[in-house]
């Protein structure tokens, strides 16, 4: 009779020795990468930013949807009243650049902010001896990376694609852009979404300080 209870105690502790054995190895845990990527210039974000926006039909500029599926340049180019900045962008030799994979922020100068410069102001620009300048004042309307207006903060201090600053102030729900110095522009149609960035057609040239 000892020996069968020996027996039976021995297997018992021997049975318990193994489960605790098992329960001791580390448990695995998954795992998640952390990536310092912006998570607003991913390609899941330019994705879904006609989602994020609840405007997945594409924002309409002159009643042309500008949708999600074309670049920058493209949809621009279908929206007759940034006519004037697409023969800037081409004067300028930028066309690849805004047409590459970005992402970019581009606020745009509508026709009518072409108009509010001084009288042959833009001519000038357009002319071939003066394409560093002019690619200097476009570059200045262009942020490196993604950023609809949700973004945008008043006192916001971006670095522009020329280098220098631009100043983002938020008043009343409107948004706009200046250089610190000169009245600012106002962003006139938000958020218009691009496979490679967002456009913010503004009502005013910005003109960097030299």
């Amino acid at each position: 009779m000892k020996k069968h209870l020996l027996f039976a105690l021995t297997a018992l502790a021997v049975s318990l020795n193994l489960a605790s054995c098992g329960s001791d190895k580390p448990a695995e845990t998954e795992t998640t990468a952390v990536s310092t990527e912006n998570p607003a210039d991913s390609i899941a974000a330019a994705a879904g930013d006609s989602a994020r926006m609840a405007k997945p039909e594409g924002v309409l500029v002159d009643g042309v949807a500008m949708t999600a599926d074309k670049d920058i340049v493209d949809n621009a180019m279908n929206a007759k009243s940034v006519s004037t900045l697409v023969a800037a962008v081409k004067a300028a030799g930028l066309v690849e650049t805004l047409k590459g994979p970005g992402p970019f922020t581009v606020f745009a100068p509508s026709n009518a902010a072409f108009d509010k410069l001084p009288n042959g102001a833009v001519a000038g620009l357009m002319k071939p001896e003066s394409k560093e300048k002019l690619k200097g004042v476009l570059t200045y309307h262009v942020i490196p990376g993604r950023l609809v207006a949700a973004d945008l903060k008043d006192g916001q201090e971006l670095t522009t694609a020329n280098g220098a600053k631009l100043k983002i102030m938020v008043k009343d729900g409107k948004v706009m852009v200046g250089n610190g110095k000169d009245a600012p522009a106002t962003v006139q149609i938000a958020d218009v979404i691009s496979k490679n960035g967002v456009t913010h057609i503004i009502d005013g040239v910005v003109l960097p300080l030299e």
